[in-house]
C-alpha cells in the first residue's frame, strides 16, 4: 500500500500546530520531476542497496540488518533477501568496526561520504534503496534522555542527493525517525515534497509473540495497558511502536492523538484507586512482562523518572492507553487489552538473540518488499505517532504537565501486515 504524505498542501506547513498524514488505497503518482521506480521488478533479481549506518559493530543494529543481506537470514551463509550491497558510509569507526573486512569479503564499496554510497560516481542515484541505520554509536544525549543519532542528517543528504538528480528510491530508517519531534516533522515533509517511499520503525512490530495473538481488524476495545522495559528512549519507542501495531486494528474513524501525559510511577496508586486503570488488563500485562503489581507498588516510590514513567494517552476517539516504563522491573514488552465482548488478552513480543536476532529477518522483508515494489509495506505513520508519543510523553514528564498534542492528529489507514512466524522470508517479489 502506497503512502503519501501530507496530500492537502494547506496542511502540510510545519508552522501550523497541526498536520494531517494519511494513507491512501491505490498507487499516487509523483507530481514532480522526480521519477521513482514502483513494481518493476524482475524476482530473481537482486536489488543494489546502499547502507547509511552510525557504527557497524556486532550486534549493532547495523549488522543484524546489513548482516542479513550479506550472509542470509541467519547469517550463516544460507539464503538470504534478494538485496545486494553495493556501498555503505559508516559514521563512526573504532576498534571493533566490522566494516572494512566485510568490504574485503563481499566487495561492496566503502565510501568517505552519504552521496558517494549513493552516486557510487556515476553522477546519479545509483542505487536501488537505502538503509539509514542510526543507531549505536558515540553521540550526545539531551536533556530529556533522547539520544540525538543523526537520523534527520542521514536523511537530509540522502535527500539532496535525490532531489539534484531527479530520481528518488526506497529508504528504510530504522527506529523513530527524529527522534526530537522537529526533526521527526522535517523529515516527514521532506519525504512528502521528493515522493520519497519511505518506511521506518521497530523491529518488535514484525516479530515473534507469545502467544501469538493480536487485535482482529475492526474489533472493539474496552482498554488497554502497554508495559516496557529498559531505557526511556531506547525502548519507550519499542513500547509505542508494538502498541500501536496492535490498536491500530481497532474500530475507529481516528487514529490520531489528543493528549500525553508523563507521570512518574509513583503515581500509579492513585490511578487504579481512581479507577483509571483497568487492573485486571494491569494484573495480566504486568505477569506476561515478567513483574507483579504487588511488587510494583512495593517499589513505586524509589523508581526515578530517568528509567520509570507513566505515560498516559488519551486517543481522538476517546481510548486512554497506560503506558508503564519499568526499567529493570520488567523484562519484556507487553501488551494486554479487554475487548468489546469483555474477553481479556495479552501478547509478549519475543527478541531471541538466536539465530542472530531473527525479528529483524523480519522487518527486512518489509524493507525488501518496499525496494522491490516502490511501496512501503506498511504505513510509517504509525511509526511517526509513537515517536510522537515518546516526544510529547518525555516533555511532559519533564515539565509535570500535560501536553496537548494537536501535532498528532495523524490520520492514516492500517494494513493486515502478519507478524512471524506468519511471514514467508522465502517468498520472492
Amino acid at each position: 500500500m502506497p503512502n503519501r504524505l501530507f496530500p492537502n498542501p494547506d496542511r502540510s506547513r510545519i508552522n501550523r500546530r497541526s498536520f494531517v498524514f494519511t494513507s491512501c488505497a491505490t498507487c499516487l503518482h509523483s507530481s514532480g520531476f522526480l521519477s521513482t521506480v514502483r513494481g518493476e521488478t524482475d524476482s530473481k533479481e537482486s536489488k543494489k542497496v546502499a547502507a547509511v549506518v552510525t557504527v557497524y559493530r556486532t550486534n549493532s543494529h547495523a549488522d543484524v540488518l546489513i548482516g542479513k543481506i550479506l550472509e542470509g537470514w541467519k547469517q550463516d551463509g544460507g539464503v538470504g533477501p534478494s538485496l545486494k550491497v553495493v556501498s555503505m558510509y559508516v559514521d563512526q569507526t573504532g576498534s571493533d568496526d566490522l566494516s572494512l573486512g566485510l568490504s574485503k569479503k563481499h566487495g561492496f564499496r566503502l565510501c568517505k561520504t552519504i552521496r558517494e554510497s549513493l552516486e557510487l560516481d556515476t553522477g546519479t542515484v545509483a542505487v536501488d534503496g537505502v538503509l539509514s541505520i542510526g543507531e549505536h554509536g558515540n553521540y550526545p544525549v539531551n536533556p530529556l534522555g533522547q539520544h540525538l543519532y543523526p537520523r534527520r542528517r542521514f536523511f537530509s543528504e540522502i535527500a539532496q542527493v535525490f532531489e539534484e538528480r531527479g530520481r528518488v528510491v526506497p529508504v528504510f530508517n530504522d527506529k523513530h525517525p527524529g527522534p526530537e519531534w522537529q526533526d521527526t516533522v522535517w523529515m516527514a515533509e521532506r519525504a512528502r515534497a521528493l515522493n520519497v517511499p519511505w518506511m521506518a520503525g521497530s523491529s518488535l512490530t514484525v516479530g515473534e509473540r507469545t502467544p501469538d495473538a493480536t487485535l482482529p481488524f475492526g474489533s472493539s476495545l474496552q482498554s488497554c495497558i502497554a508495559v516496557g522495559y529498559s531505557g526511556l528512549d531506547i525502548y519507550g519507542f519499542h513500547t509505542l511502536d508494538f502498541l500501536q501495531s496492535i490498536i491500530e486494528r481497532r474500530a475507529t474513524k481516528r487514529q490520531g492523538v489528543e493528549r500525553v501525559q508523563g507521570l512518574p510511577l509513583s503515581m500509579l496508586r492513585s490511578l487504579l484507586d481512581n479507577n483509571r486503570i483497568d487492573q485486571e488488563v494491569l494484573r495480566l500485562t504486568l505477569a506476561s512482562s515478567g513483574t507483579s503489581l504487588d511488587r510494583l507498588l512495593e517499589n513505586a516510590q524509589s523508581m526515578d523518572s530517568k528509567q520509570h514513567a507513566l505515560f498516559v494517552i488519551k486517543y481522538l476517539d476517546g481510548l486512554v492507553v497506560p503506558v508503564l516504563m519499568l526499567g529493570s522491573y520488567a523484562k519484556s514488552i507487553s501488551v494486554g487489552w479487554r475487548d468489546g465482548v469483555n474477553k481479556l488478552l495479552v501478547t509478549r513480543a519475543e527478541e531471541k538473540s538466536e539465530p542472530r536476532y531473527p525479528h529483524f529477518a523480519y522487518l527486512l522483508k518489509g524493507i525488501e518488499q518496499m525496494i522491490h515494489s516502490g511501496n512501503p509495506a506498511y504505513p510509517v505513520e504509525r511509526t511517526l505517532l509513537a515517536a510522537g508519543i515518546l516526544d510529547r510523553g518525555l516533555h511532559s514528564l519533564q515539565s509535570g504537565r500535560e501536553q496537548e498534542t494537536p501535532e498528532l492528529q495523524i490520520d492514516y489507514q492500517p494494513i493486515d501486515y502478519p507478524n512471524a512466524p506468519n511471514l514467508d522470508l522465502l517468498k520472492t517479489y
